[in-house]
């Protein structure tokens, strides 16, 4: 079956998996975002300040670093048709609870916790993976994603209408818990419609799990390397809430938590060194060897992409609201339409790696997304509100085309390590919103979009150092035979 003709009218075999799996992200997305077109309502009911709403924006990505990491690890050990519906249920209680918060501090906890949300991603990546083949795996990797990303649009444009139905300042709070509602719900439907691969496939576990494998020396180091940014940005999160950011904690327990973070990076690199210590006296056999910097060059590229798609997607309503003083539901209706884009954009994304290589869709992507923001940057109120949408919708077709681009790479480079290459990445999307949601407290928007582009532009020299997939991929079977794995 050919990429062209993927049947997605048909609702059996690995169709019915897509289906079933970009609902249970889409349903994750609105779960993630069902705050961002309600802040408004939410800051007016709980007489918050703009600097507390900065500061939610902030904790709704944060936990979503070490989730993305940990779930990786998870779903390759335990699969996903017990992981997804485990993430949809406990963060539709979280979703709750976060619905019936009456103080700031409630709110920051909630919003802190539903980070966690955000990991279901990594969960279809690598299920689509197990059932799609590489000529297909780009396109149907772009559709789970993009038409589940769409959740955030779809979270702008109806939930602040459905806060208006309830009415009254608890309208945002049965919006908010109606989200939760459909994400229980879906939980049973995911877990009796899926199985983990088609029958008769078998699900290729890591051999041990703690940390990543890696095949080389420096791929071990690398791989040490590339994790010191995830500490980092959750060691900045801890500065902007300390008493030289917003005061939500104290110096001590900022301090506290930035030695937990060096014990607890040390504390991971021990139990990498226990999965990977073998290479360090027995080399790997050239079949079974993968390179790290493949994932180092993804991990950059998600940054630049989903990073600033999340950054942007948070900060939109409001500055499209103060820009152009227009109403709360005017401004989420405006600023859906870059997730809006979603739906296409990141299956072309994929399309076009699977079609005309993943390096070069991937150059182009980037490029884009740089030369998007830098127009992005030069809205103001004297622009007419259509054509600030338009270069928004423009920019966000590069930026979720990239990012269909990366997750085209994805599964491409270690089957068995997929969820966890998956998780690393999308870590480092989570990486990239802190870092640029922590610049947008600190200066005007307009900064904050050349800062994106010049992010971008350093990413695309990176891009130039990643290898086309080609070839074959080796995975031993539970017998002990080795079965070789097309990646082109």
């Amino acid at each position: 079956m050919s990429a062209q003709k993927l049947k997605l009218l048909s609702f059996s075999g690995n169709t019915k998996i897509l289906h079933l799996s970009w609902m249970a992200f889409f349903i994750s997305f609105v779960v993630w975002f069902n705050h961002a077109p309600l802040l408004i309502s939410i800051q007016e009911s709980l007489g918050l300040t703009s600097q507390q709403i900065k500061t939610i924006l902030i904790l709704n990505v944060a936990l979503t670093i070490p989730a993305r990491i940990v779930v990786g690890m998870l779903v390759d050990k335990y699969g996903p048709k017990i992981m997804f519906p485990l993430l949809l249920g406990i963060s539709s209680f979280i979703c709750f609870f976060f619905a019936l918060a009456d103080t700031f501090e409630q709110l920051a906890a909630a919003r802190f916790m539903l980070g966690f949300v955000g990991a279901g991603f990594v969960i279809g990546i690598r299920m689509i993976s197990e059932w799609y083949p590489a000529k297909q795996v780009g396109l149907a990797e772009g559709i789970y994603g993009g038409w589940g990303n769409f959740g955030s649009a779809a979270a702008a444009m109806t939930l602040p209408t459905i806060a208006l139905m309830f009415g009254g300042e608890d309208g945002w709070r049965y919006a908010v818990a109606l989200t939760g509602a459909m994400a229980l719900i879906y939980a049973f439907i995911y877990y009796n419609g899926v199985s983990d691969t088609p029958k008769g496939s078998t699900y290729f576990k890591p051999k041990k799990s703690g940390g990543m494998e890696v095949t080389s020396k420096g791929d071990f180091y690398f791989y040490l390397f590339m994790n010191i940014p995830l500490y980092a940005a959750l060691a900045l999160l801890t500065w902007k809430l300390s008493p030289s950011g917003v005061s939500l904690l104290s110096a001590g327990i900022a301090q506290a938590i930035y030695i937990g973070l060096g014990v607890l990076y040390f504390y991971q690199a021990y139990h990498i060194y226990q999965v990977n210590k073998s290479i360090f006296t027995t080399p790997v056999p050239e079949i079974h060897r993968y390179k790290f910097k493949q994932v180092a060059v993804l991990d950059l590229a998600y940054l630049a992409t989903f990073g600033s798609e999340l950054a942007v997607v948070s900060m939109l309503p409001l500055f499209f609201h103060d820009t152009f003083d227009i109403s709360a539901v005017q401004a989420g209706l405006l600023a859906s339409g870059f997730a809006f884009m979603n739906l296409v954009s990141r299956p072309i994304g994929g399309l076009f790696s699977d079609r005309w290589g993943r390096k070069r869709t991937l150059s182009i992507c980037i490029s884009g997304l740089a030369v998007g923001y830098i127009i992005m940057s030069m809205i103001t109120p004297e622009w007419a509100i259509v054509f600030a949408v338009l270069a928004t919708m423009v920019c966000s077709f590069f930026v979720q085309a990239g990012e269909g681009a990366v997750f085209a790479v994805v599964p491409l480079v270690q089957r068995r390590l997929t969820g966890q290459v998956a998780g690393m990445a999308g870590a480092y999307g989570n990486v990239g919103a802190v870092t640029f949601l922590t610049v947008l407290s600190l200066v005007s928007a307009q900064t904050f979009f050349l800062v994106i582009a010049g992010t971008a532009v350093v990413t695309l020299i990176a891009v130039q150092f990643m290898d086309e997939p080609k070839g074959q991929m080796a995975e031993i079977l539970p017998d002990g035979t080795v079965q070789m794995i097309d990646v082109h």
